[in-house]
Formats: C-alpha cells, structure tokens, sequence
C-alpha cells in the first residue's frame, strides 16, 4: 500500500532538497526520491563542489610555483600528490552530502534511494536502489531531475579518453595534453585545474569568443589572462570528430572560420558543449506532461506547475540559466507558493560566475544587450590595479564594470573580472533586486582595504567621480 506525501520531490539535487527542506518547514509530509546513493545530486557529487575543491588546490600549487617567491617565501621539492587532491576532494563532498543527509533527518524527509516514475499525476513508483519497489502516493510532485552533459554524436563519451566534466574530476594522473571542446564556465574552470597541475591545454569554442554569454569587455579580459597562464584558445574552430585508440588517446579534427583542417593529438578530450535537461525514463508523456522532445524542458507557469496540475518542474528542466543557486531559489518558492504563501524569483538578478582565477562574475544586461535594446545607458569601471587590497594581494588583473540607466541611474547590469569576483557580485545583486542605482553603491562605506572599494569605485565613475582611478 503507497505511503501518502503531502509531496513528493524527485530529484535531491540544491533545487530538490533545497524544496524539500522549505516544504517541511512549512509543515508538509516530505519524501525526496534519489537515484544515488547520496544526496546532493550533479551538484555537491559530481559538479559545482568537487570542481571548486579542484580549483582550489590546484590554485594552491600554481601559488606556491610562481608566486610565493615573490611574497618572500621560498619553496623548494614542489611535487604534486594528486591522489591526496582527489582524497581531500572527496572529503569536501563527502562532508556536505552528509550534511544535507542531517538536515532531512532534522526536518523529518523521507529519503528513497532508486529510480522514479510517475505511475499517474499522483503516484510516484521507485524501483529502490536496494532491488525493493516502493509506492509513494502525493499531494503534488515536484520534479527536479537537473541535467547531464550533451553528447556529441560523432565524438560520444567513452568515459576514458573522450569525457565529461564527471571523468575530469577524477583523471588518476595529470593528461599531457588537455583537449577541451567548448569554452564555457565547465570546460575553462576544468581546463585551468589540469593547465596549472601541468598539462598543456587546448581549448577549442566554436563561437567567436568564450564565454558567449558575457559581456563582450569582461570576456575578452578573462580570455587574455588565461591565455598568459597558458591556455591556448581557438575560438571560431569547429570539432568534426575523433579517433581514440586507448594506449595514445585521440587524434582530433577540427576545422577553423576559414576552413583550414587541423587536428589535434590529445591523452583526454573534455567535451563540454553544454547540458540536457534530464526528463527520460519519467513517465511524463505516459501522464500527459509536456517535455520538448530536443531539450527535454519542461513548460511551467508562474507558480511551477506544468500542464498536470498536481506536477510541477524547476531547476534545469524549466527555462532559464542552468544554475545551483536559479533552482535552489526556485525550490523556495516553490514551496511557499505551494504552502500558499507569497513565493518569487527576480530572474533579471541571477548572478553568474566563472570560477576560473581571476573569476568571472555578472548580474543584469551586458553592455551590448543596451545597445540592442536601445537603452540609454552609463558606464562605471574600476580596475583592481588602482586597489590598495588588491595590490597587496599581488592580484591586480581585472576591472569592476557597472552598467546604469542614462535617465534614472538605476543599476541595470553589473561585471566584474578579478580577484574574489564571486563574492563581490552578492553586492551588487542585493542593490539590483531592490531597484537600487549606482549612487546607491557609491554613497554606501566600504571597509578599507578590501577589494570590495573597487565596486564603490566603479559606482562612482558612473558618475565621473571616481577617487582612485
């Protein structure tokens, strides 16, 4: 007989678990179907965490190779113990899969480990990771499957030698030569961990630039400092497909903007073109819920709800950026609309980050969205050279770039290339998502020194009166 929910939540990756965690604080009867082992889902297993754990490290050791000396600390025997990255790796994502484990317990979720599929809009059937299959009938049910990586058909994954973002957390030794198909967040943040362990990296995009969806100012600036840190880029170059022989790796092929043919030997390729949202095997079709057959999103109203009313989606099977922190925020309100409270989510304010180092951070339109949209604007930049913190730190590459309305000053866009990036967006989108303008910024104190008087800066030279620069 199906244990009754008042809701099911497939998928425990930070959209799943984060709805799941809100839905029981507001008092509903919650499981969360998983089909690992662990909690956590892409995320904290195989993603954001381990990745960041790896850039980490793998910063540590770029520091004490080509830095350290020049702070006055000597270093000799420098020797990289990969095994003991991997170890330390797996002990960060090991703790946090643990803690969401701890906060299910603490607010009373039922966890279910197997696979899920919708039987009807209310029940949820699970093939459990155990061989046993459970029923689980549901007020409503929420899916947050995420997505995985996109398979290129004439070069498929092998997990060996052609490998996703999963594999290239995990190579056992350092690949002579990196090749990384795509230059988005993944495969530049991948690419920069084996390029400063020592691998030689070749990363080829087939648009005009990196990351496409930045503003073109910043990227350019985020392209030319990893091309001093060693990173070759060919952008404007299309992969055809490749040849793997186990013992070497893969040979190549590629073709440029002009239609020369190159080809490229390579111990591992990174493909990391971008992600599919992860719908098959739901049983949504056999329901009636409607998925785009090429994509595999799911459409959803205002409230999350798809087409079946007792079944909604957030995360990367809806529209929208395919971020942790967009699906943890829609879990949220999710589940205060659901509870029937006043849920919401400002998708004009959803910060983006490249974890590369310098990082690559930005919130709102680009400056070519404005143009395009012929919307009168303002310019506002600071560089991290003119920044006392920033000097001391030795990390003096890359600029706070502020974008406000021509008329009413408000904050329309803002991006920042350099040093802690990630952390001094959060800034910036508070003052967006409160419909705040740049003299907001330049008005409020900023403690001296701290890399965060650059964005104060860059608030003021809106204005033209920026003190440093």
């Amino acid at each position: 007989m199906a244990e009754r929910y008042d809701l099911v939540v497939i998928g425990a990756g930070p959209g799943g678990y984060v709805a799941a965690i809100r839905a029981a604080q507001l008092g509903m009867k919650v499981a969360c179907v998983e089909k690992r082992a662990t909690l956590g889902g892409v995320c904290l297993n195989i993603g954001c965490i381990p990745s960041k754990a790896l850039l980490d490290s793998s910063e540590y050791y770029h520091l004490a190779e080509a830095k350290f000396a020049r702070h006055g600390i000597k270093v000799g025997g420098l020797e990289i113990d990969l095994a003991a990255m991997h170890k330390r790796k797996d002990g960060v994502v090991k703790a946090l899969t643990d803690g969401v484990a701890y906060l299910f317990k603490k607010n009373k979720i039922t966890p279910v480990f197997g696979t899920a599929k919708l039987a009807s809009p209310t029940l949820v059937k699970v093939a459990g990771n155990d061989g046993k299959t459970v029923d689980l009938e549901a007020g409503h049910v929420l899916l947050a499957t995420g997505s995985e990586p996109i398979n290129l058909p004439f070069m498929p994954f092998d997990g060996k030698t052609i490998v996703s973002s999963t594999e290239a957390l995990a190579f056992e030794k350092v690949p002579g030569h990196l090749l990384v198909v795509g230059g988005g967040a993944i495969g530049l943040e991948l690419g920069s961990v084996w390029r400063r362990l020592g691998s030689k990296v070749t990363v080829v995009e087939f648009l005009p630039r990196i990351v496409p969806s930045s503003d073109v100012e910043v990227g350019e600036l985020l392209r030319k400092s990893l091309a001093k840190q060693g990173l070759e880029i060919l952008t404007e170059t299309k992969v055809t497909g490749a040849k793997v022989d186990p013992k070497v790796g893969a040979k190549v092929a590629a073709q440029d903007k002009d239609g020369k043919e190159l080809s490229f030997d390579a111990d591992k390729v990174l493909v990391s073109v971008g992600r599919r949202a992860y719908s098959e095997g739901l049983g949504l079709a056999e329901i009636g819920v409607k998925a785009d057959p090429k994509s595999g999103k799911v459409a959803v109203d205002k409230h999350f709800r798809t087409n079946v009313p007792t079944v909604s989606a957030i995360g990367d099977l809806i529209a929208g950026p395919m971020l942790a922190h967009k699906a943890e925020d829609e879990g949220v309100a999710f589940a205060e609309l659901l509870a029937g409270k006043a849920g919401h989510v400002d998708y004009d304010t959803i910060p983006n980050v490249v974890y590369t180092w310098p990082e690559l951070a930005s919130v709102g339109k680009t400056e070519e969205q404005l143009k395009e949209e012929g919307t009168a604007y303002k310019v506002g930049k600071s560089p991290f050279s003119a920044n006392g913190r920033a000097k001391a730190m030795d990390e003096t590459e890359g600029v706070v770039k502020l974008l406000a309305d021509a008329r009413t000053d408000r904050l329309l866009g803002a991006h920042v290339v350099g040093p802690r990036a990630s952390d001094l967006i959060a800034e910036l989108v508070a003052v967006m998502e409160f419909r705040g303008a740049a003299e907001d910024v330049a008005r409020t104190c900023h403690a001296h020194p701290t890399l965060s008087e650059a964005v104060k800066e860059a608030a003021l030279a809106v204005d033209k009166r920026s003190i440093s620069a």
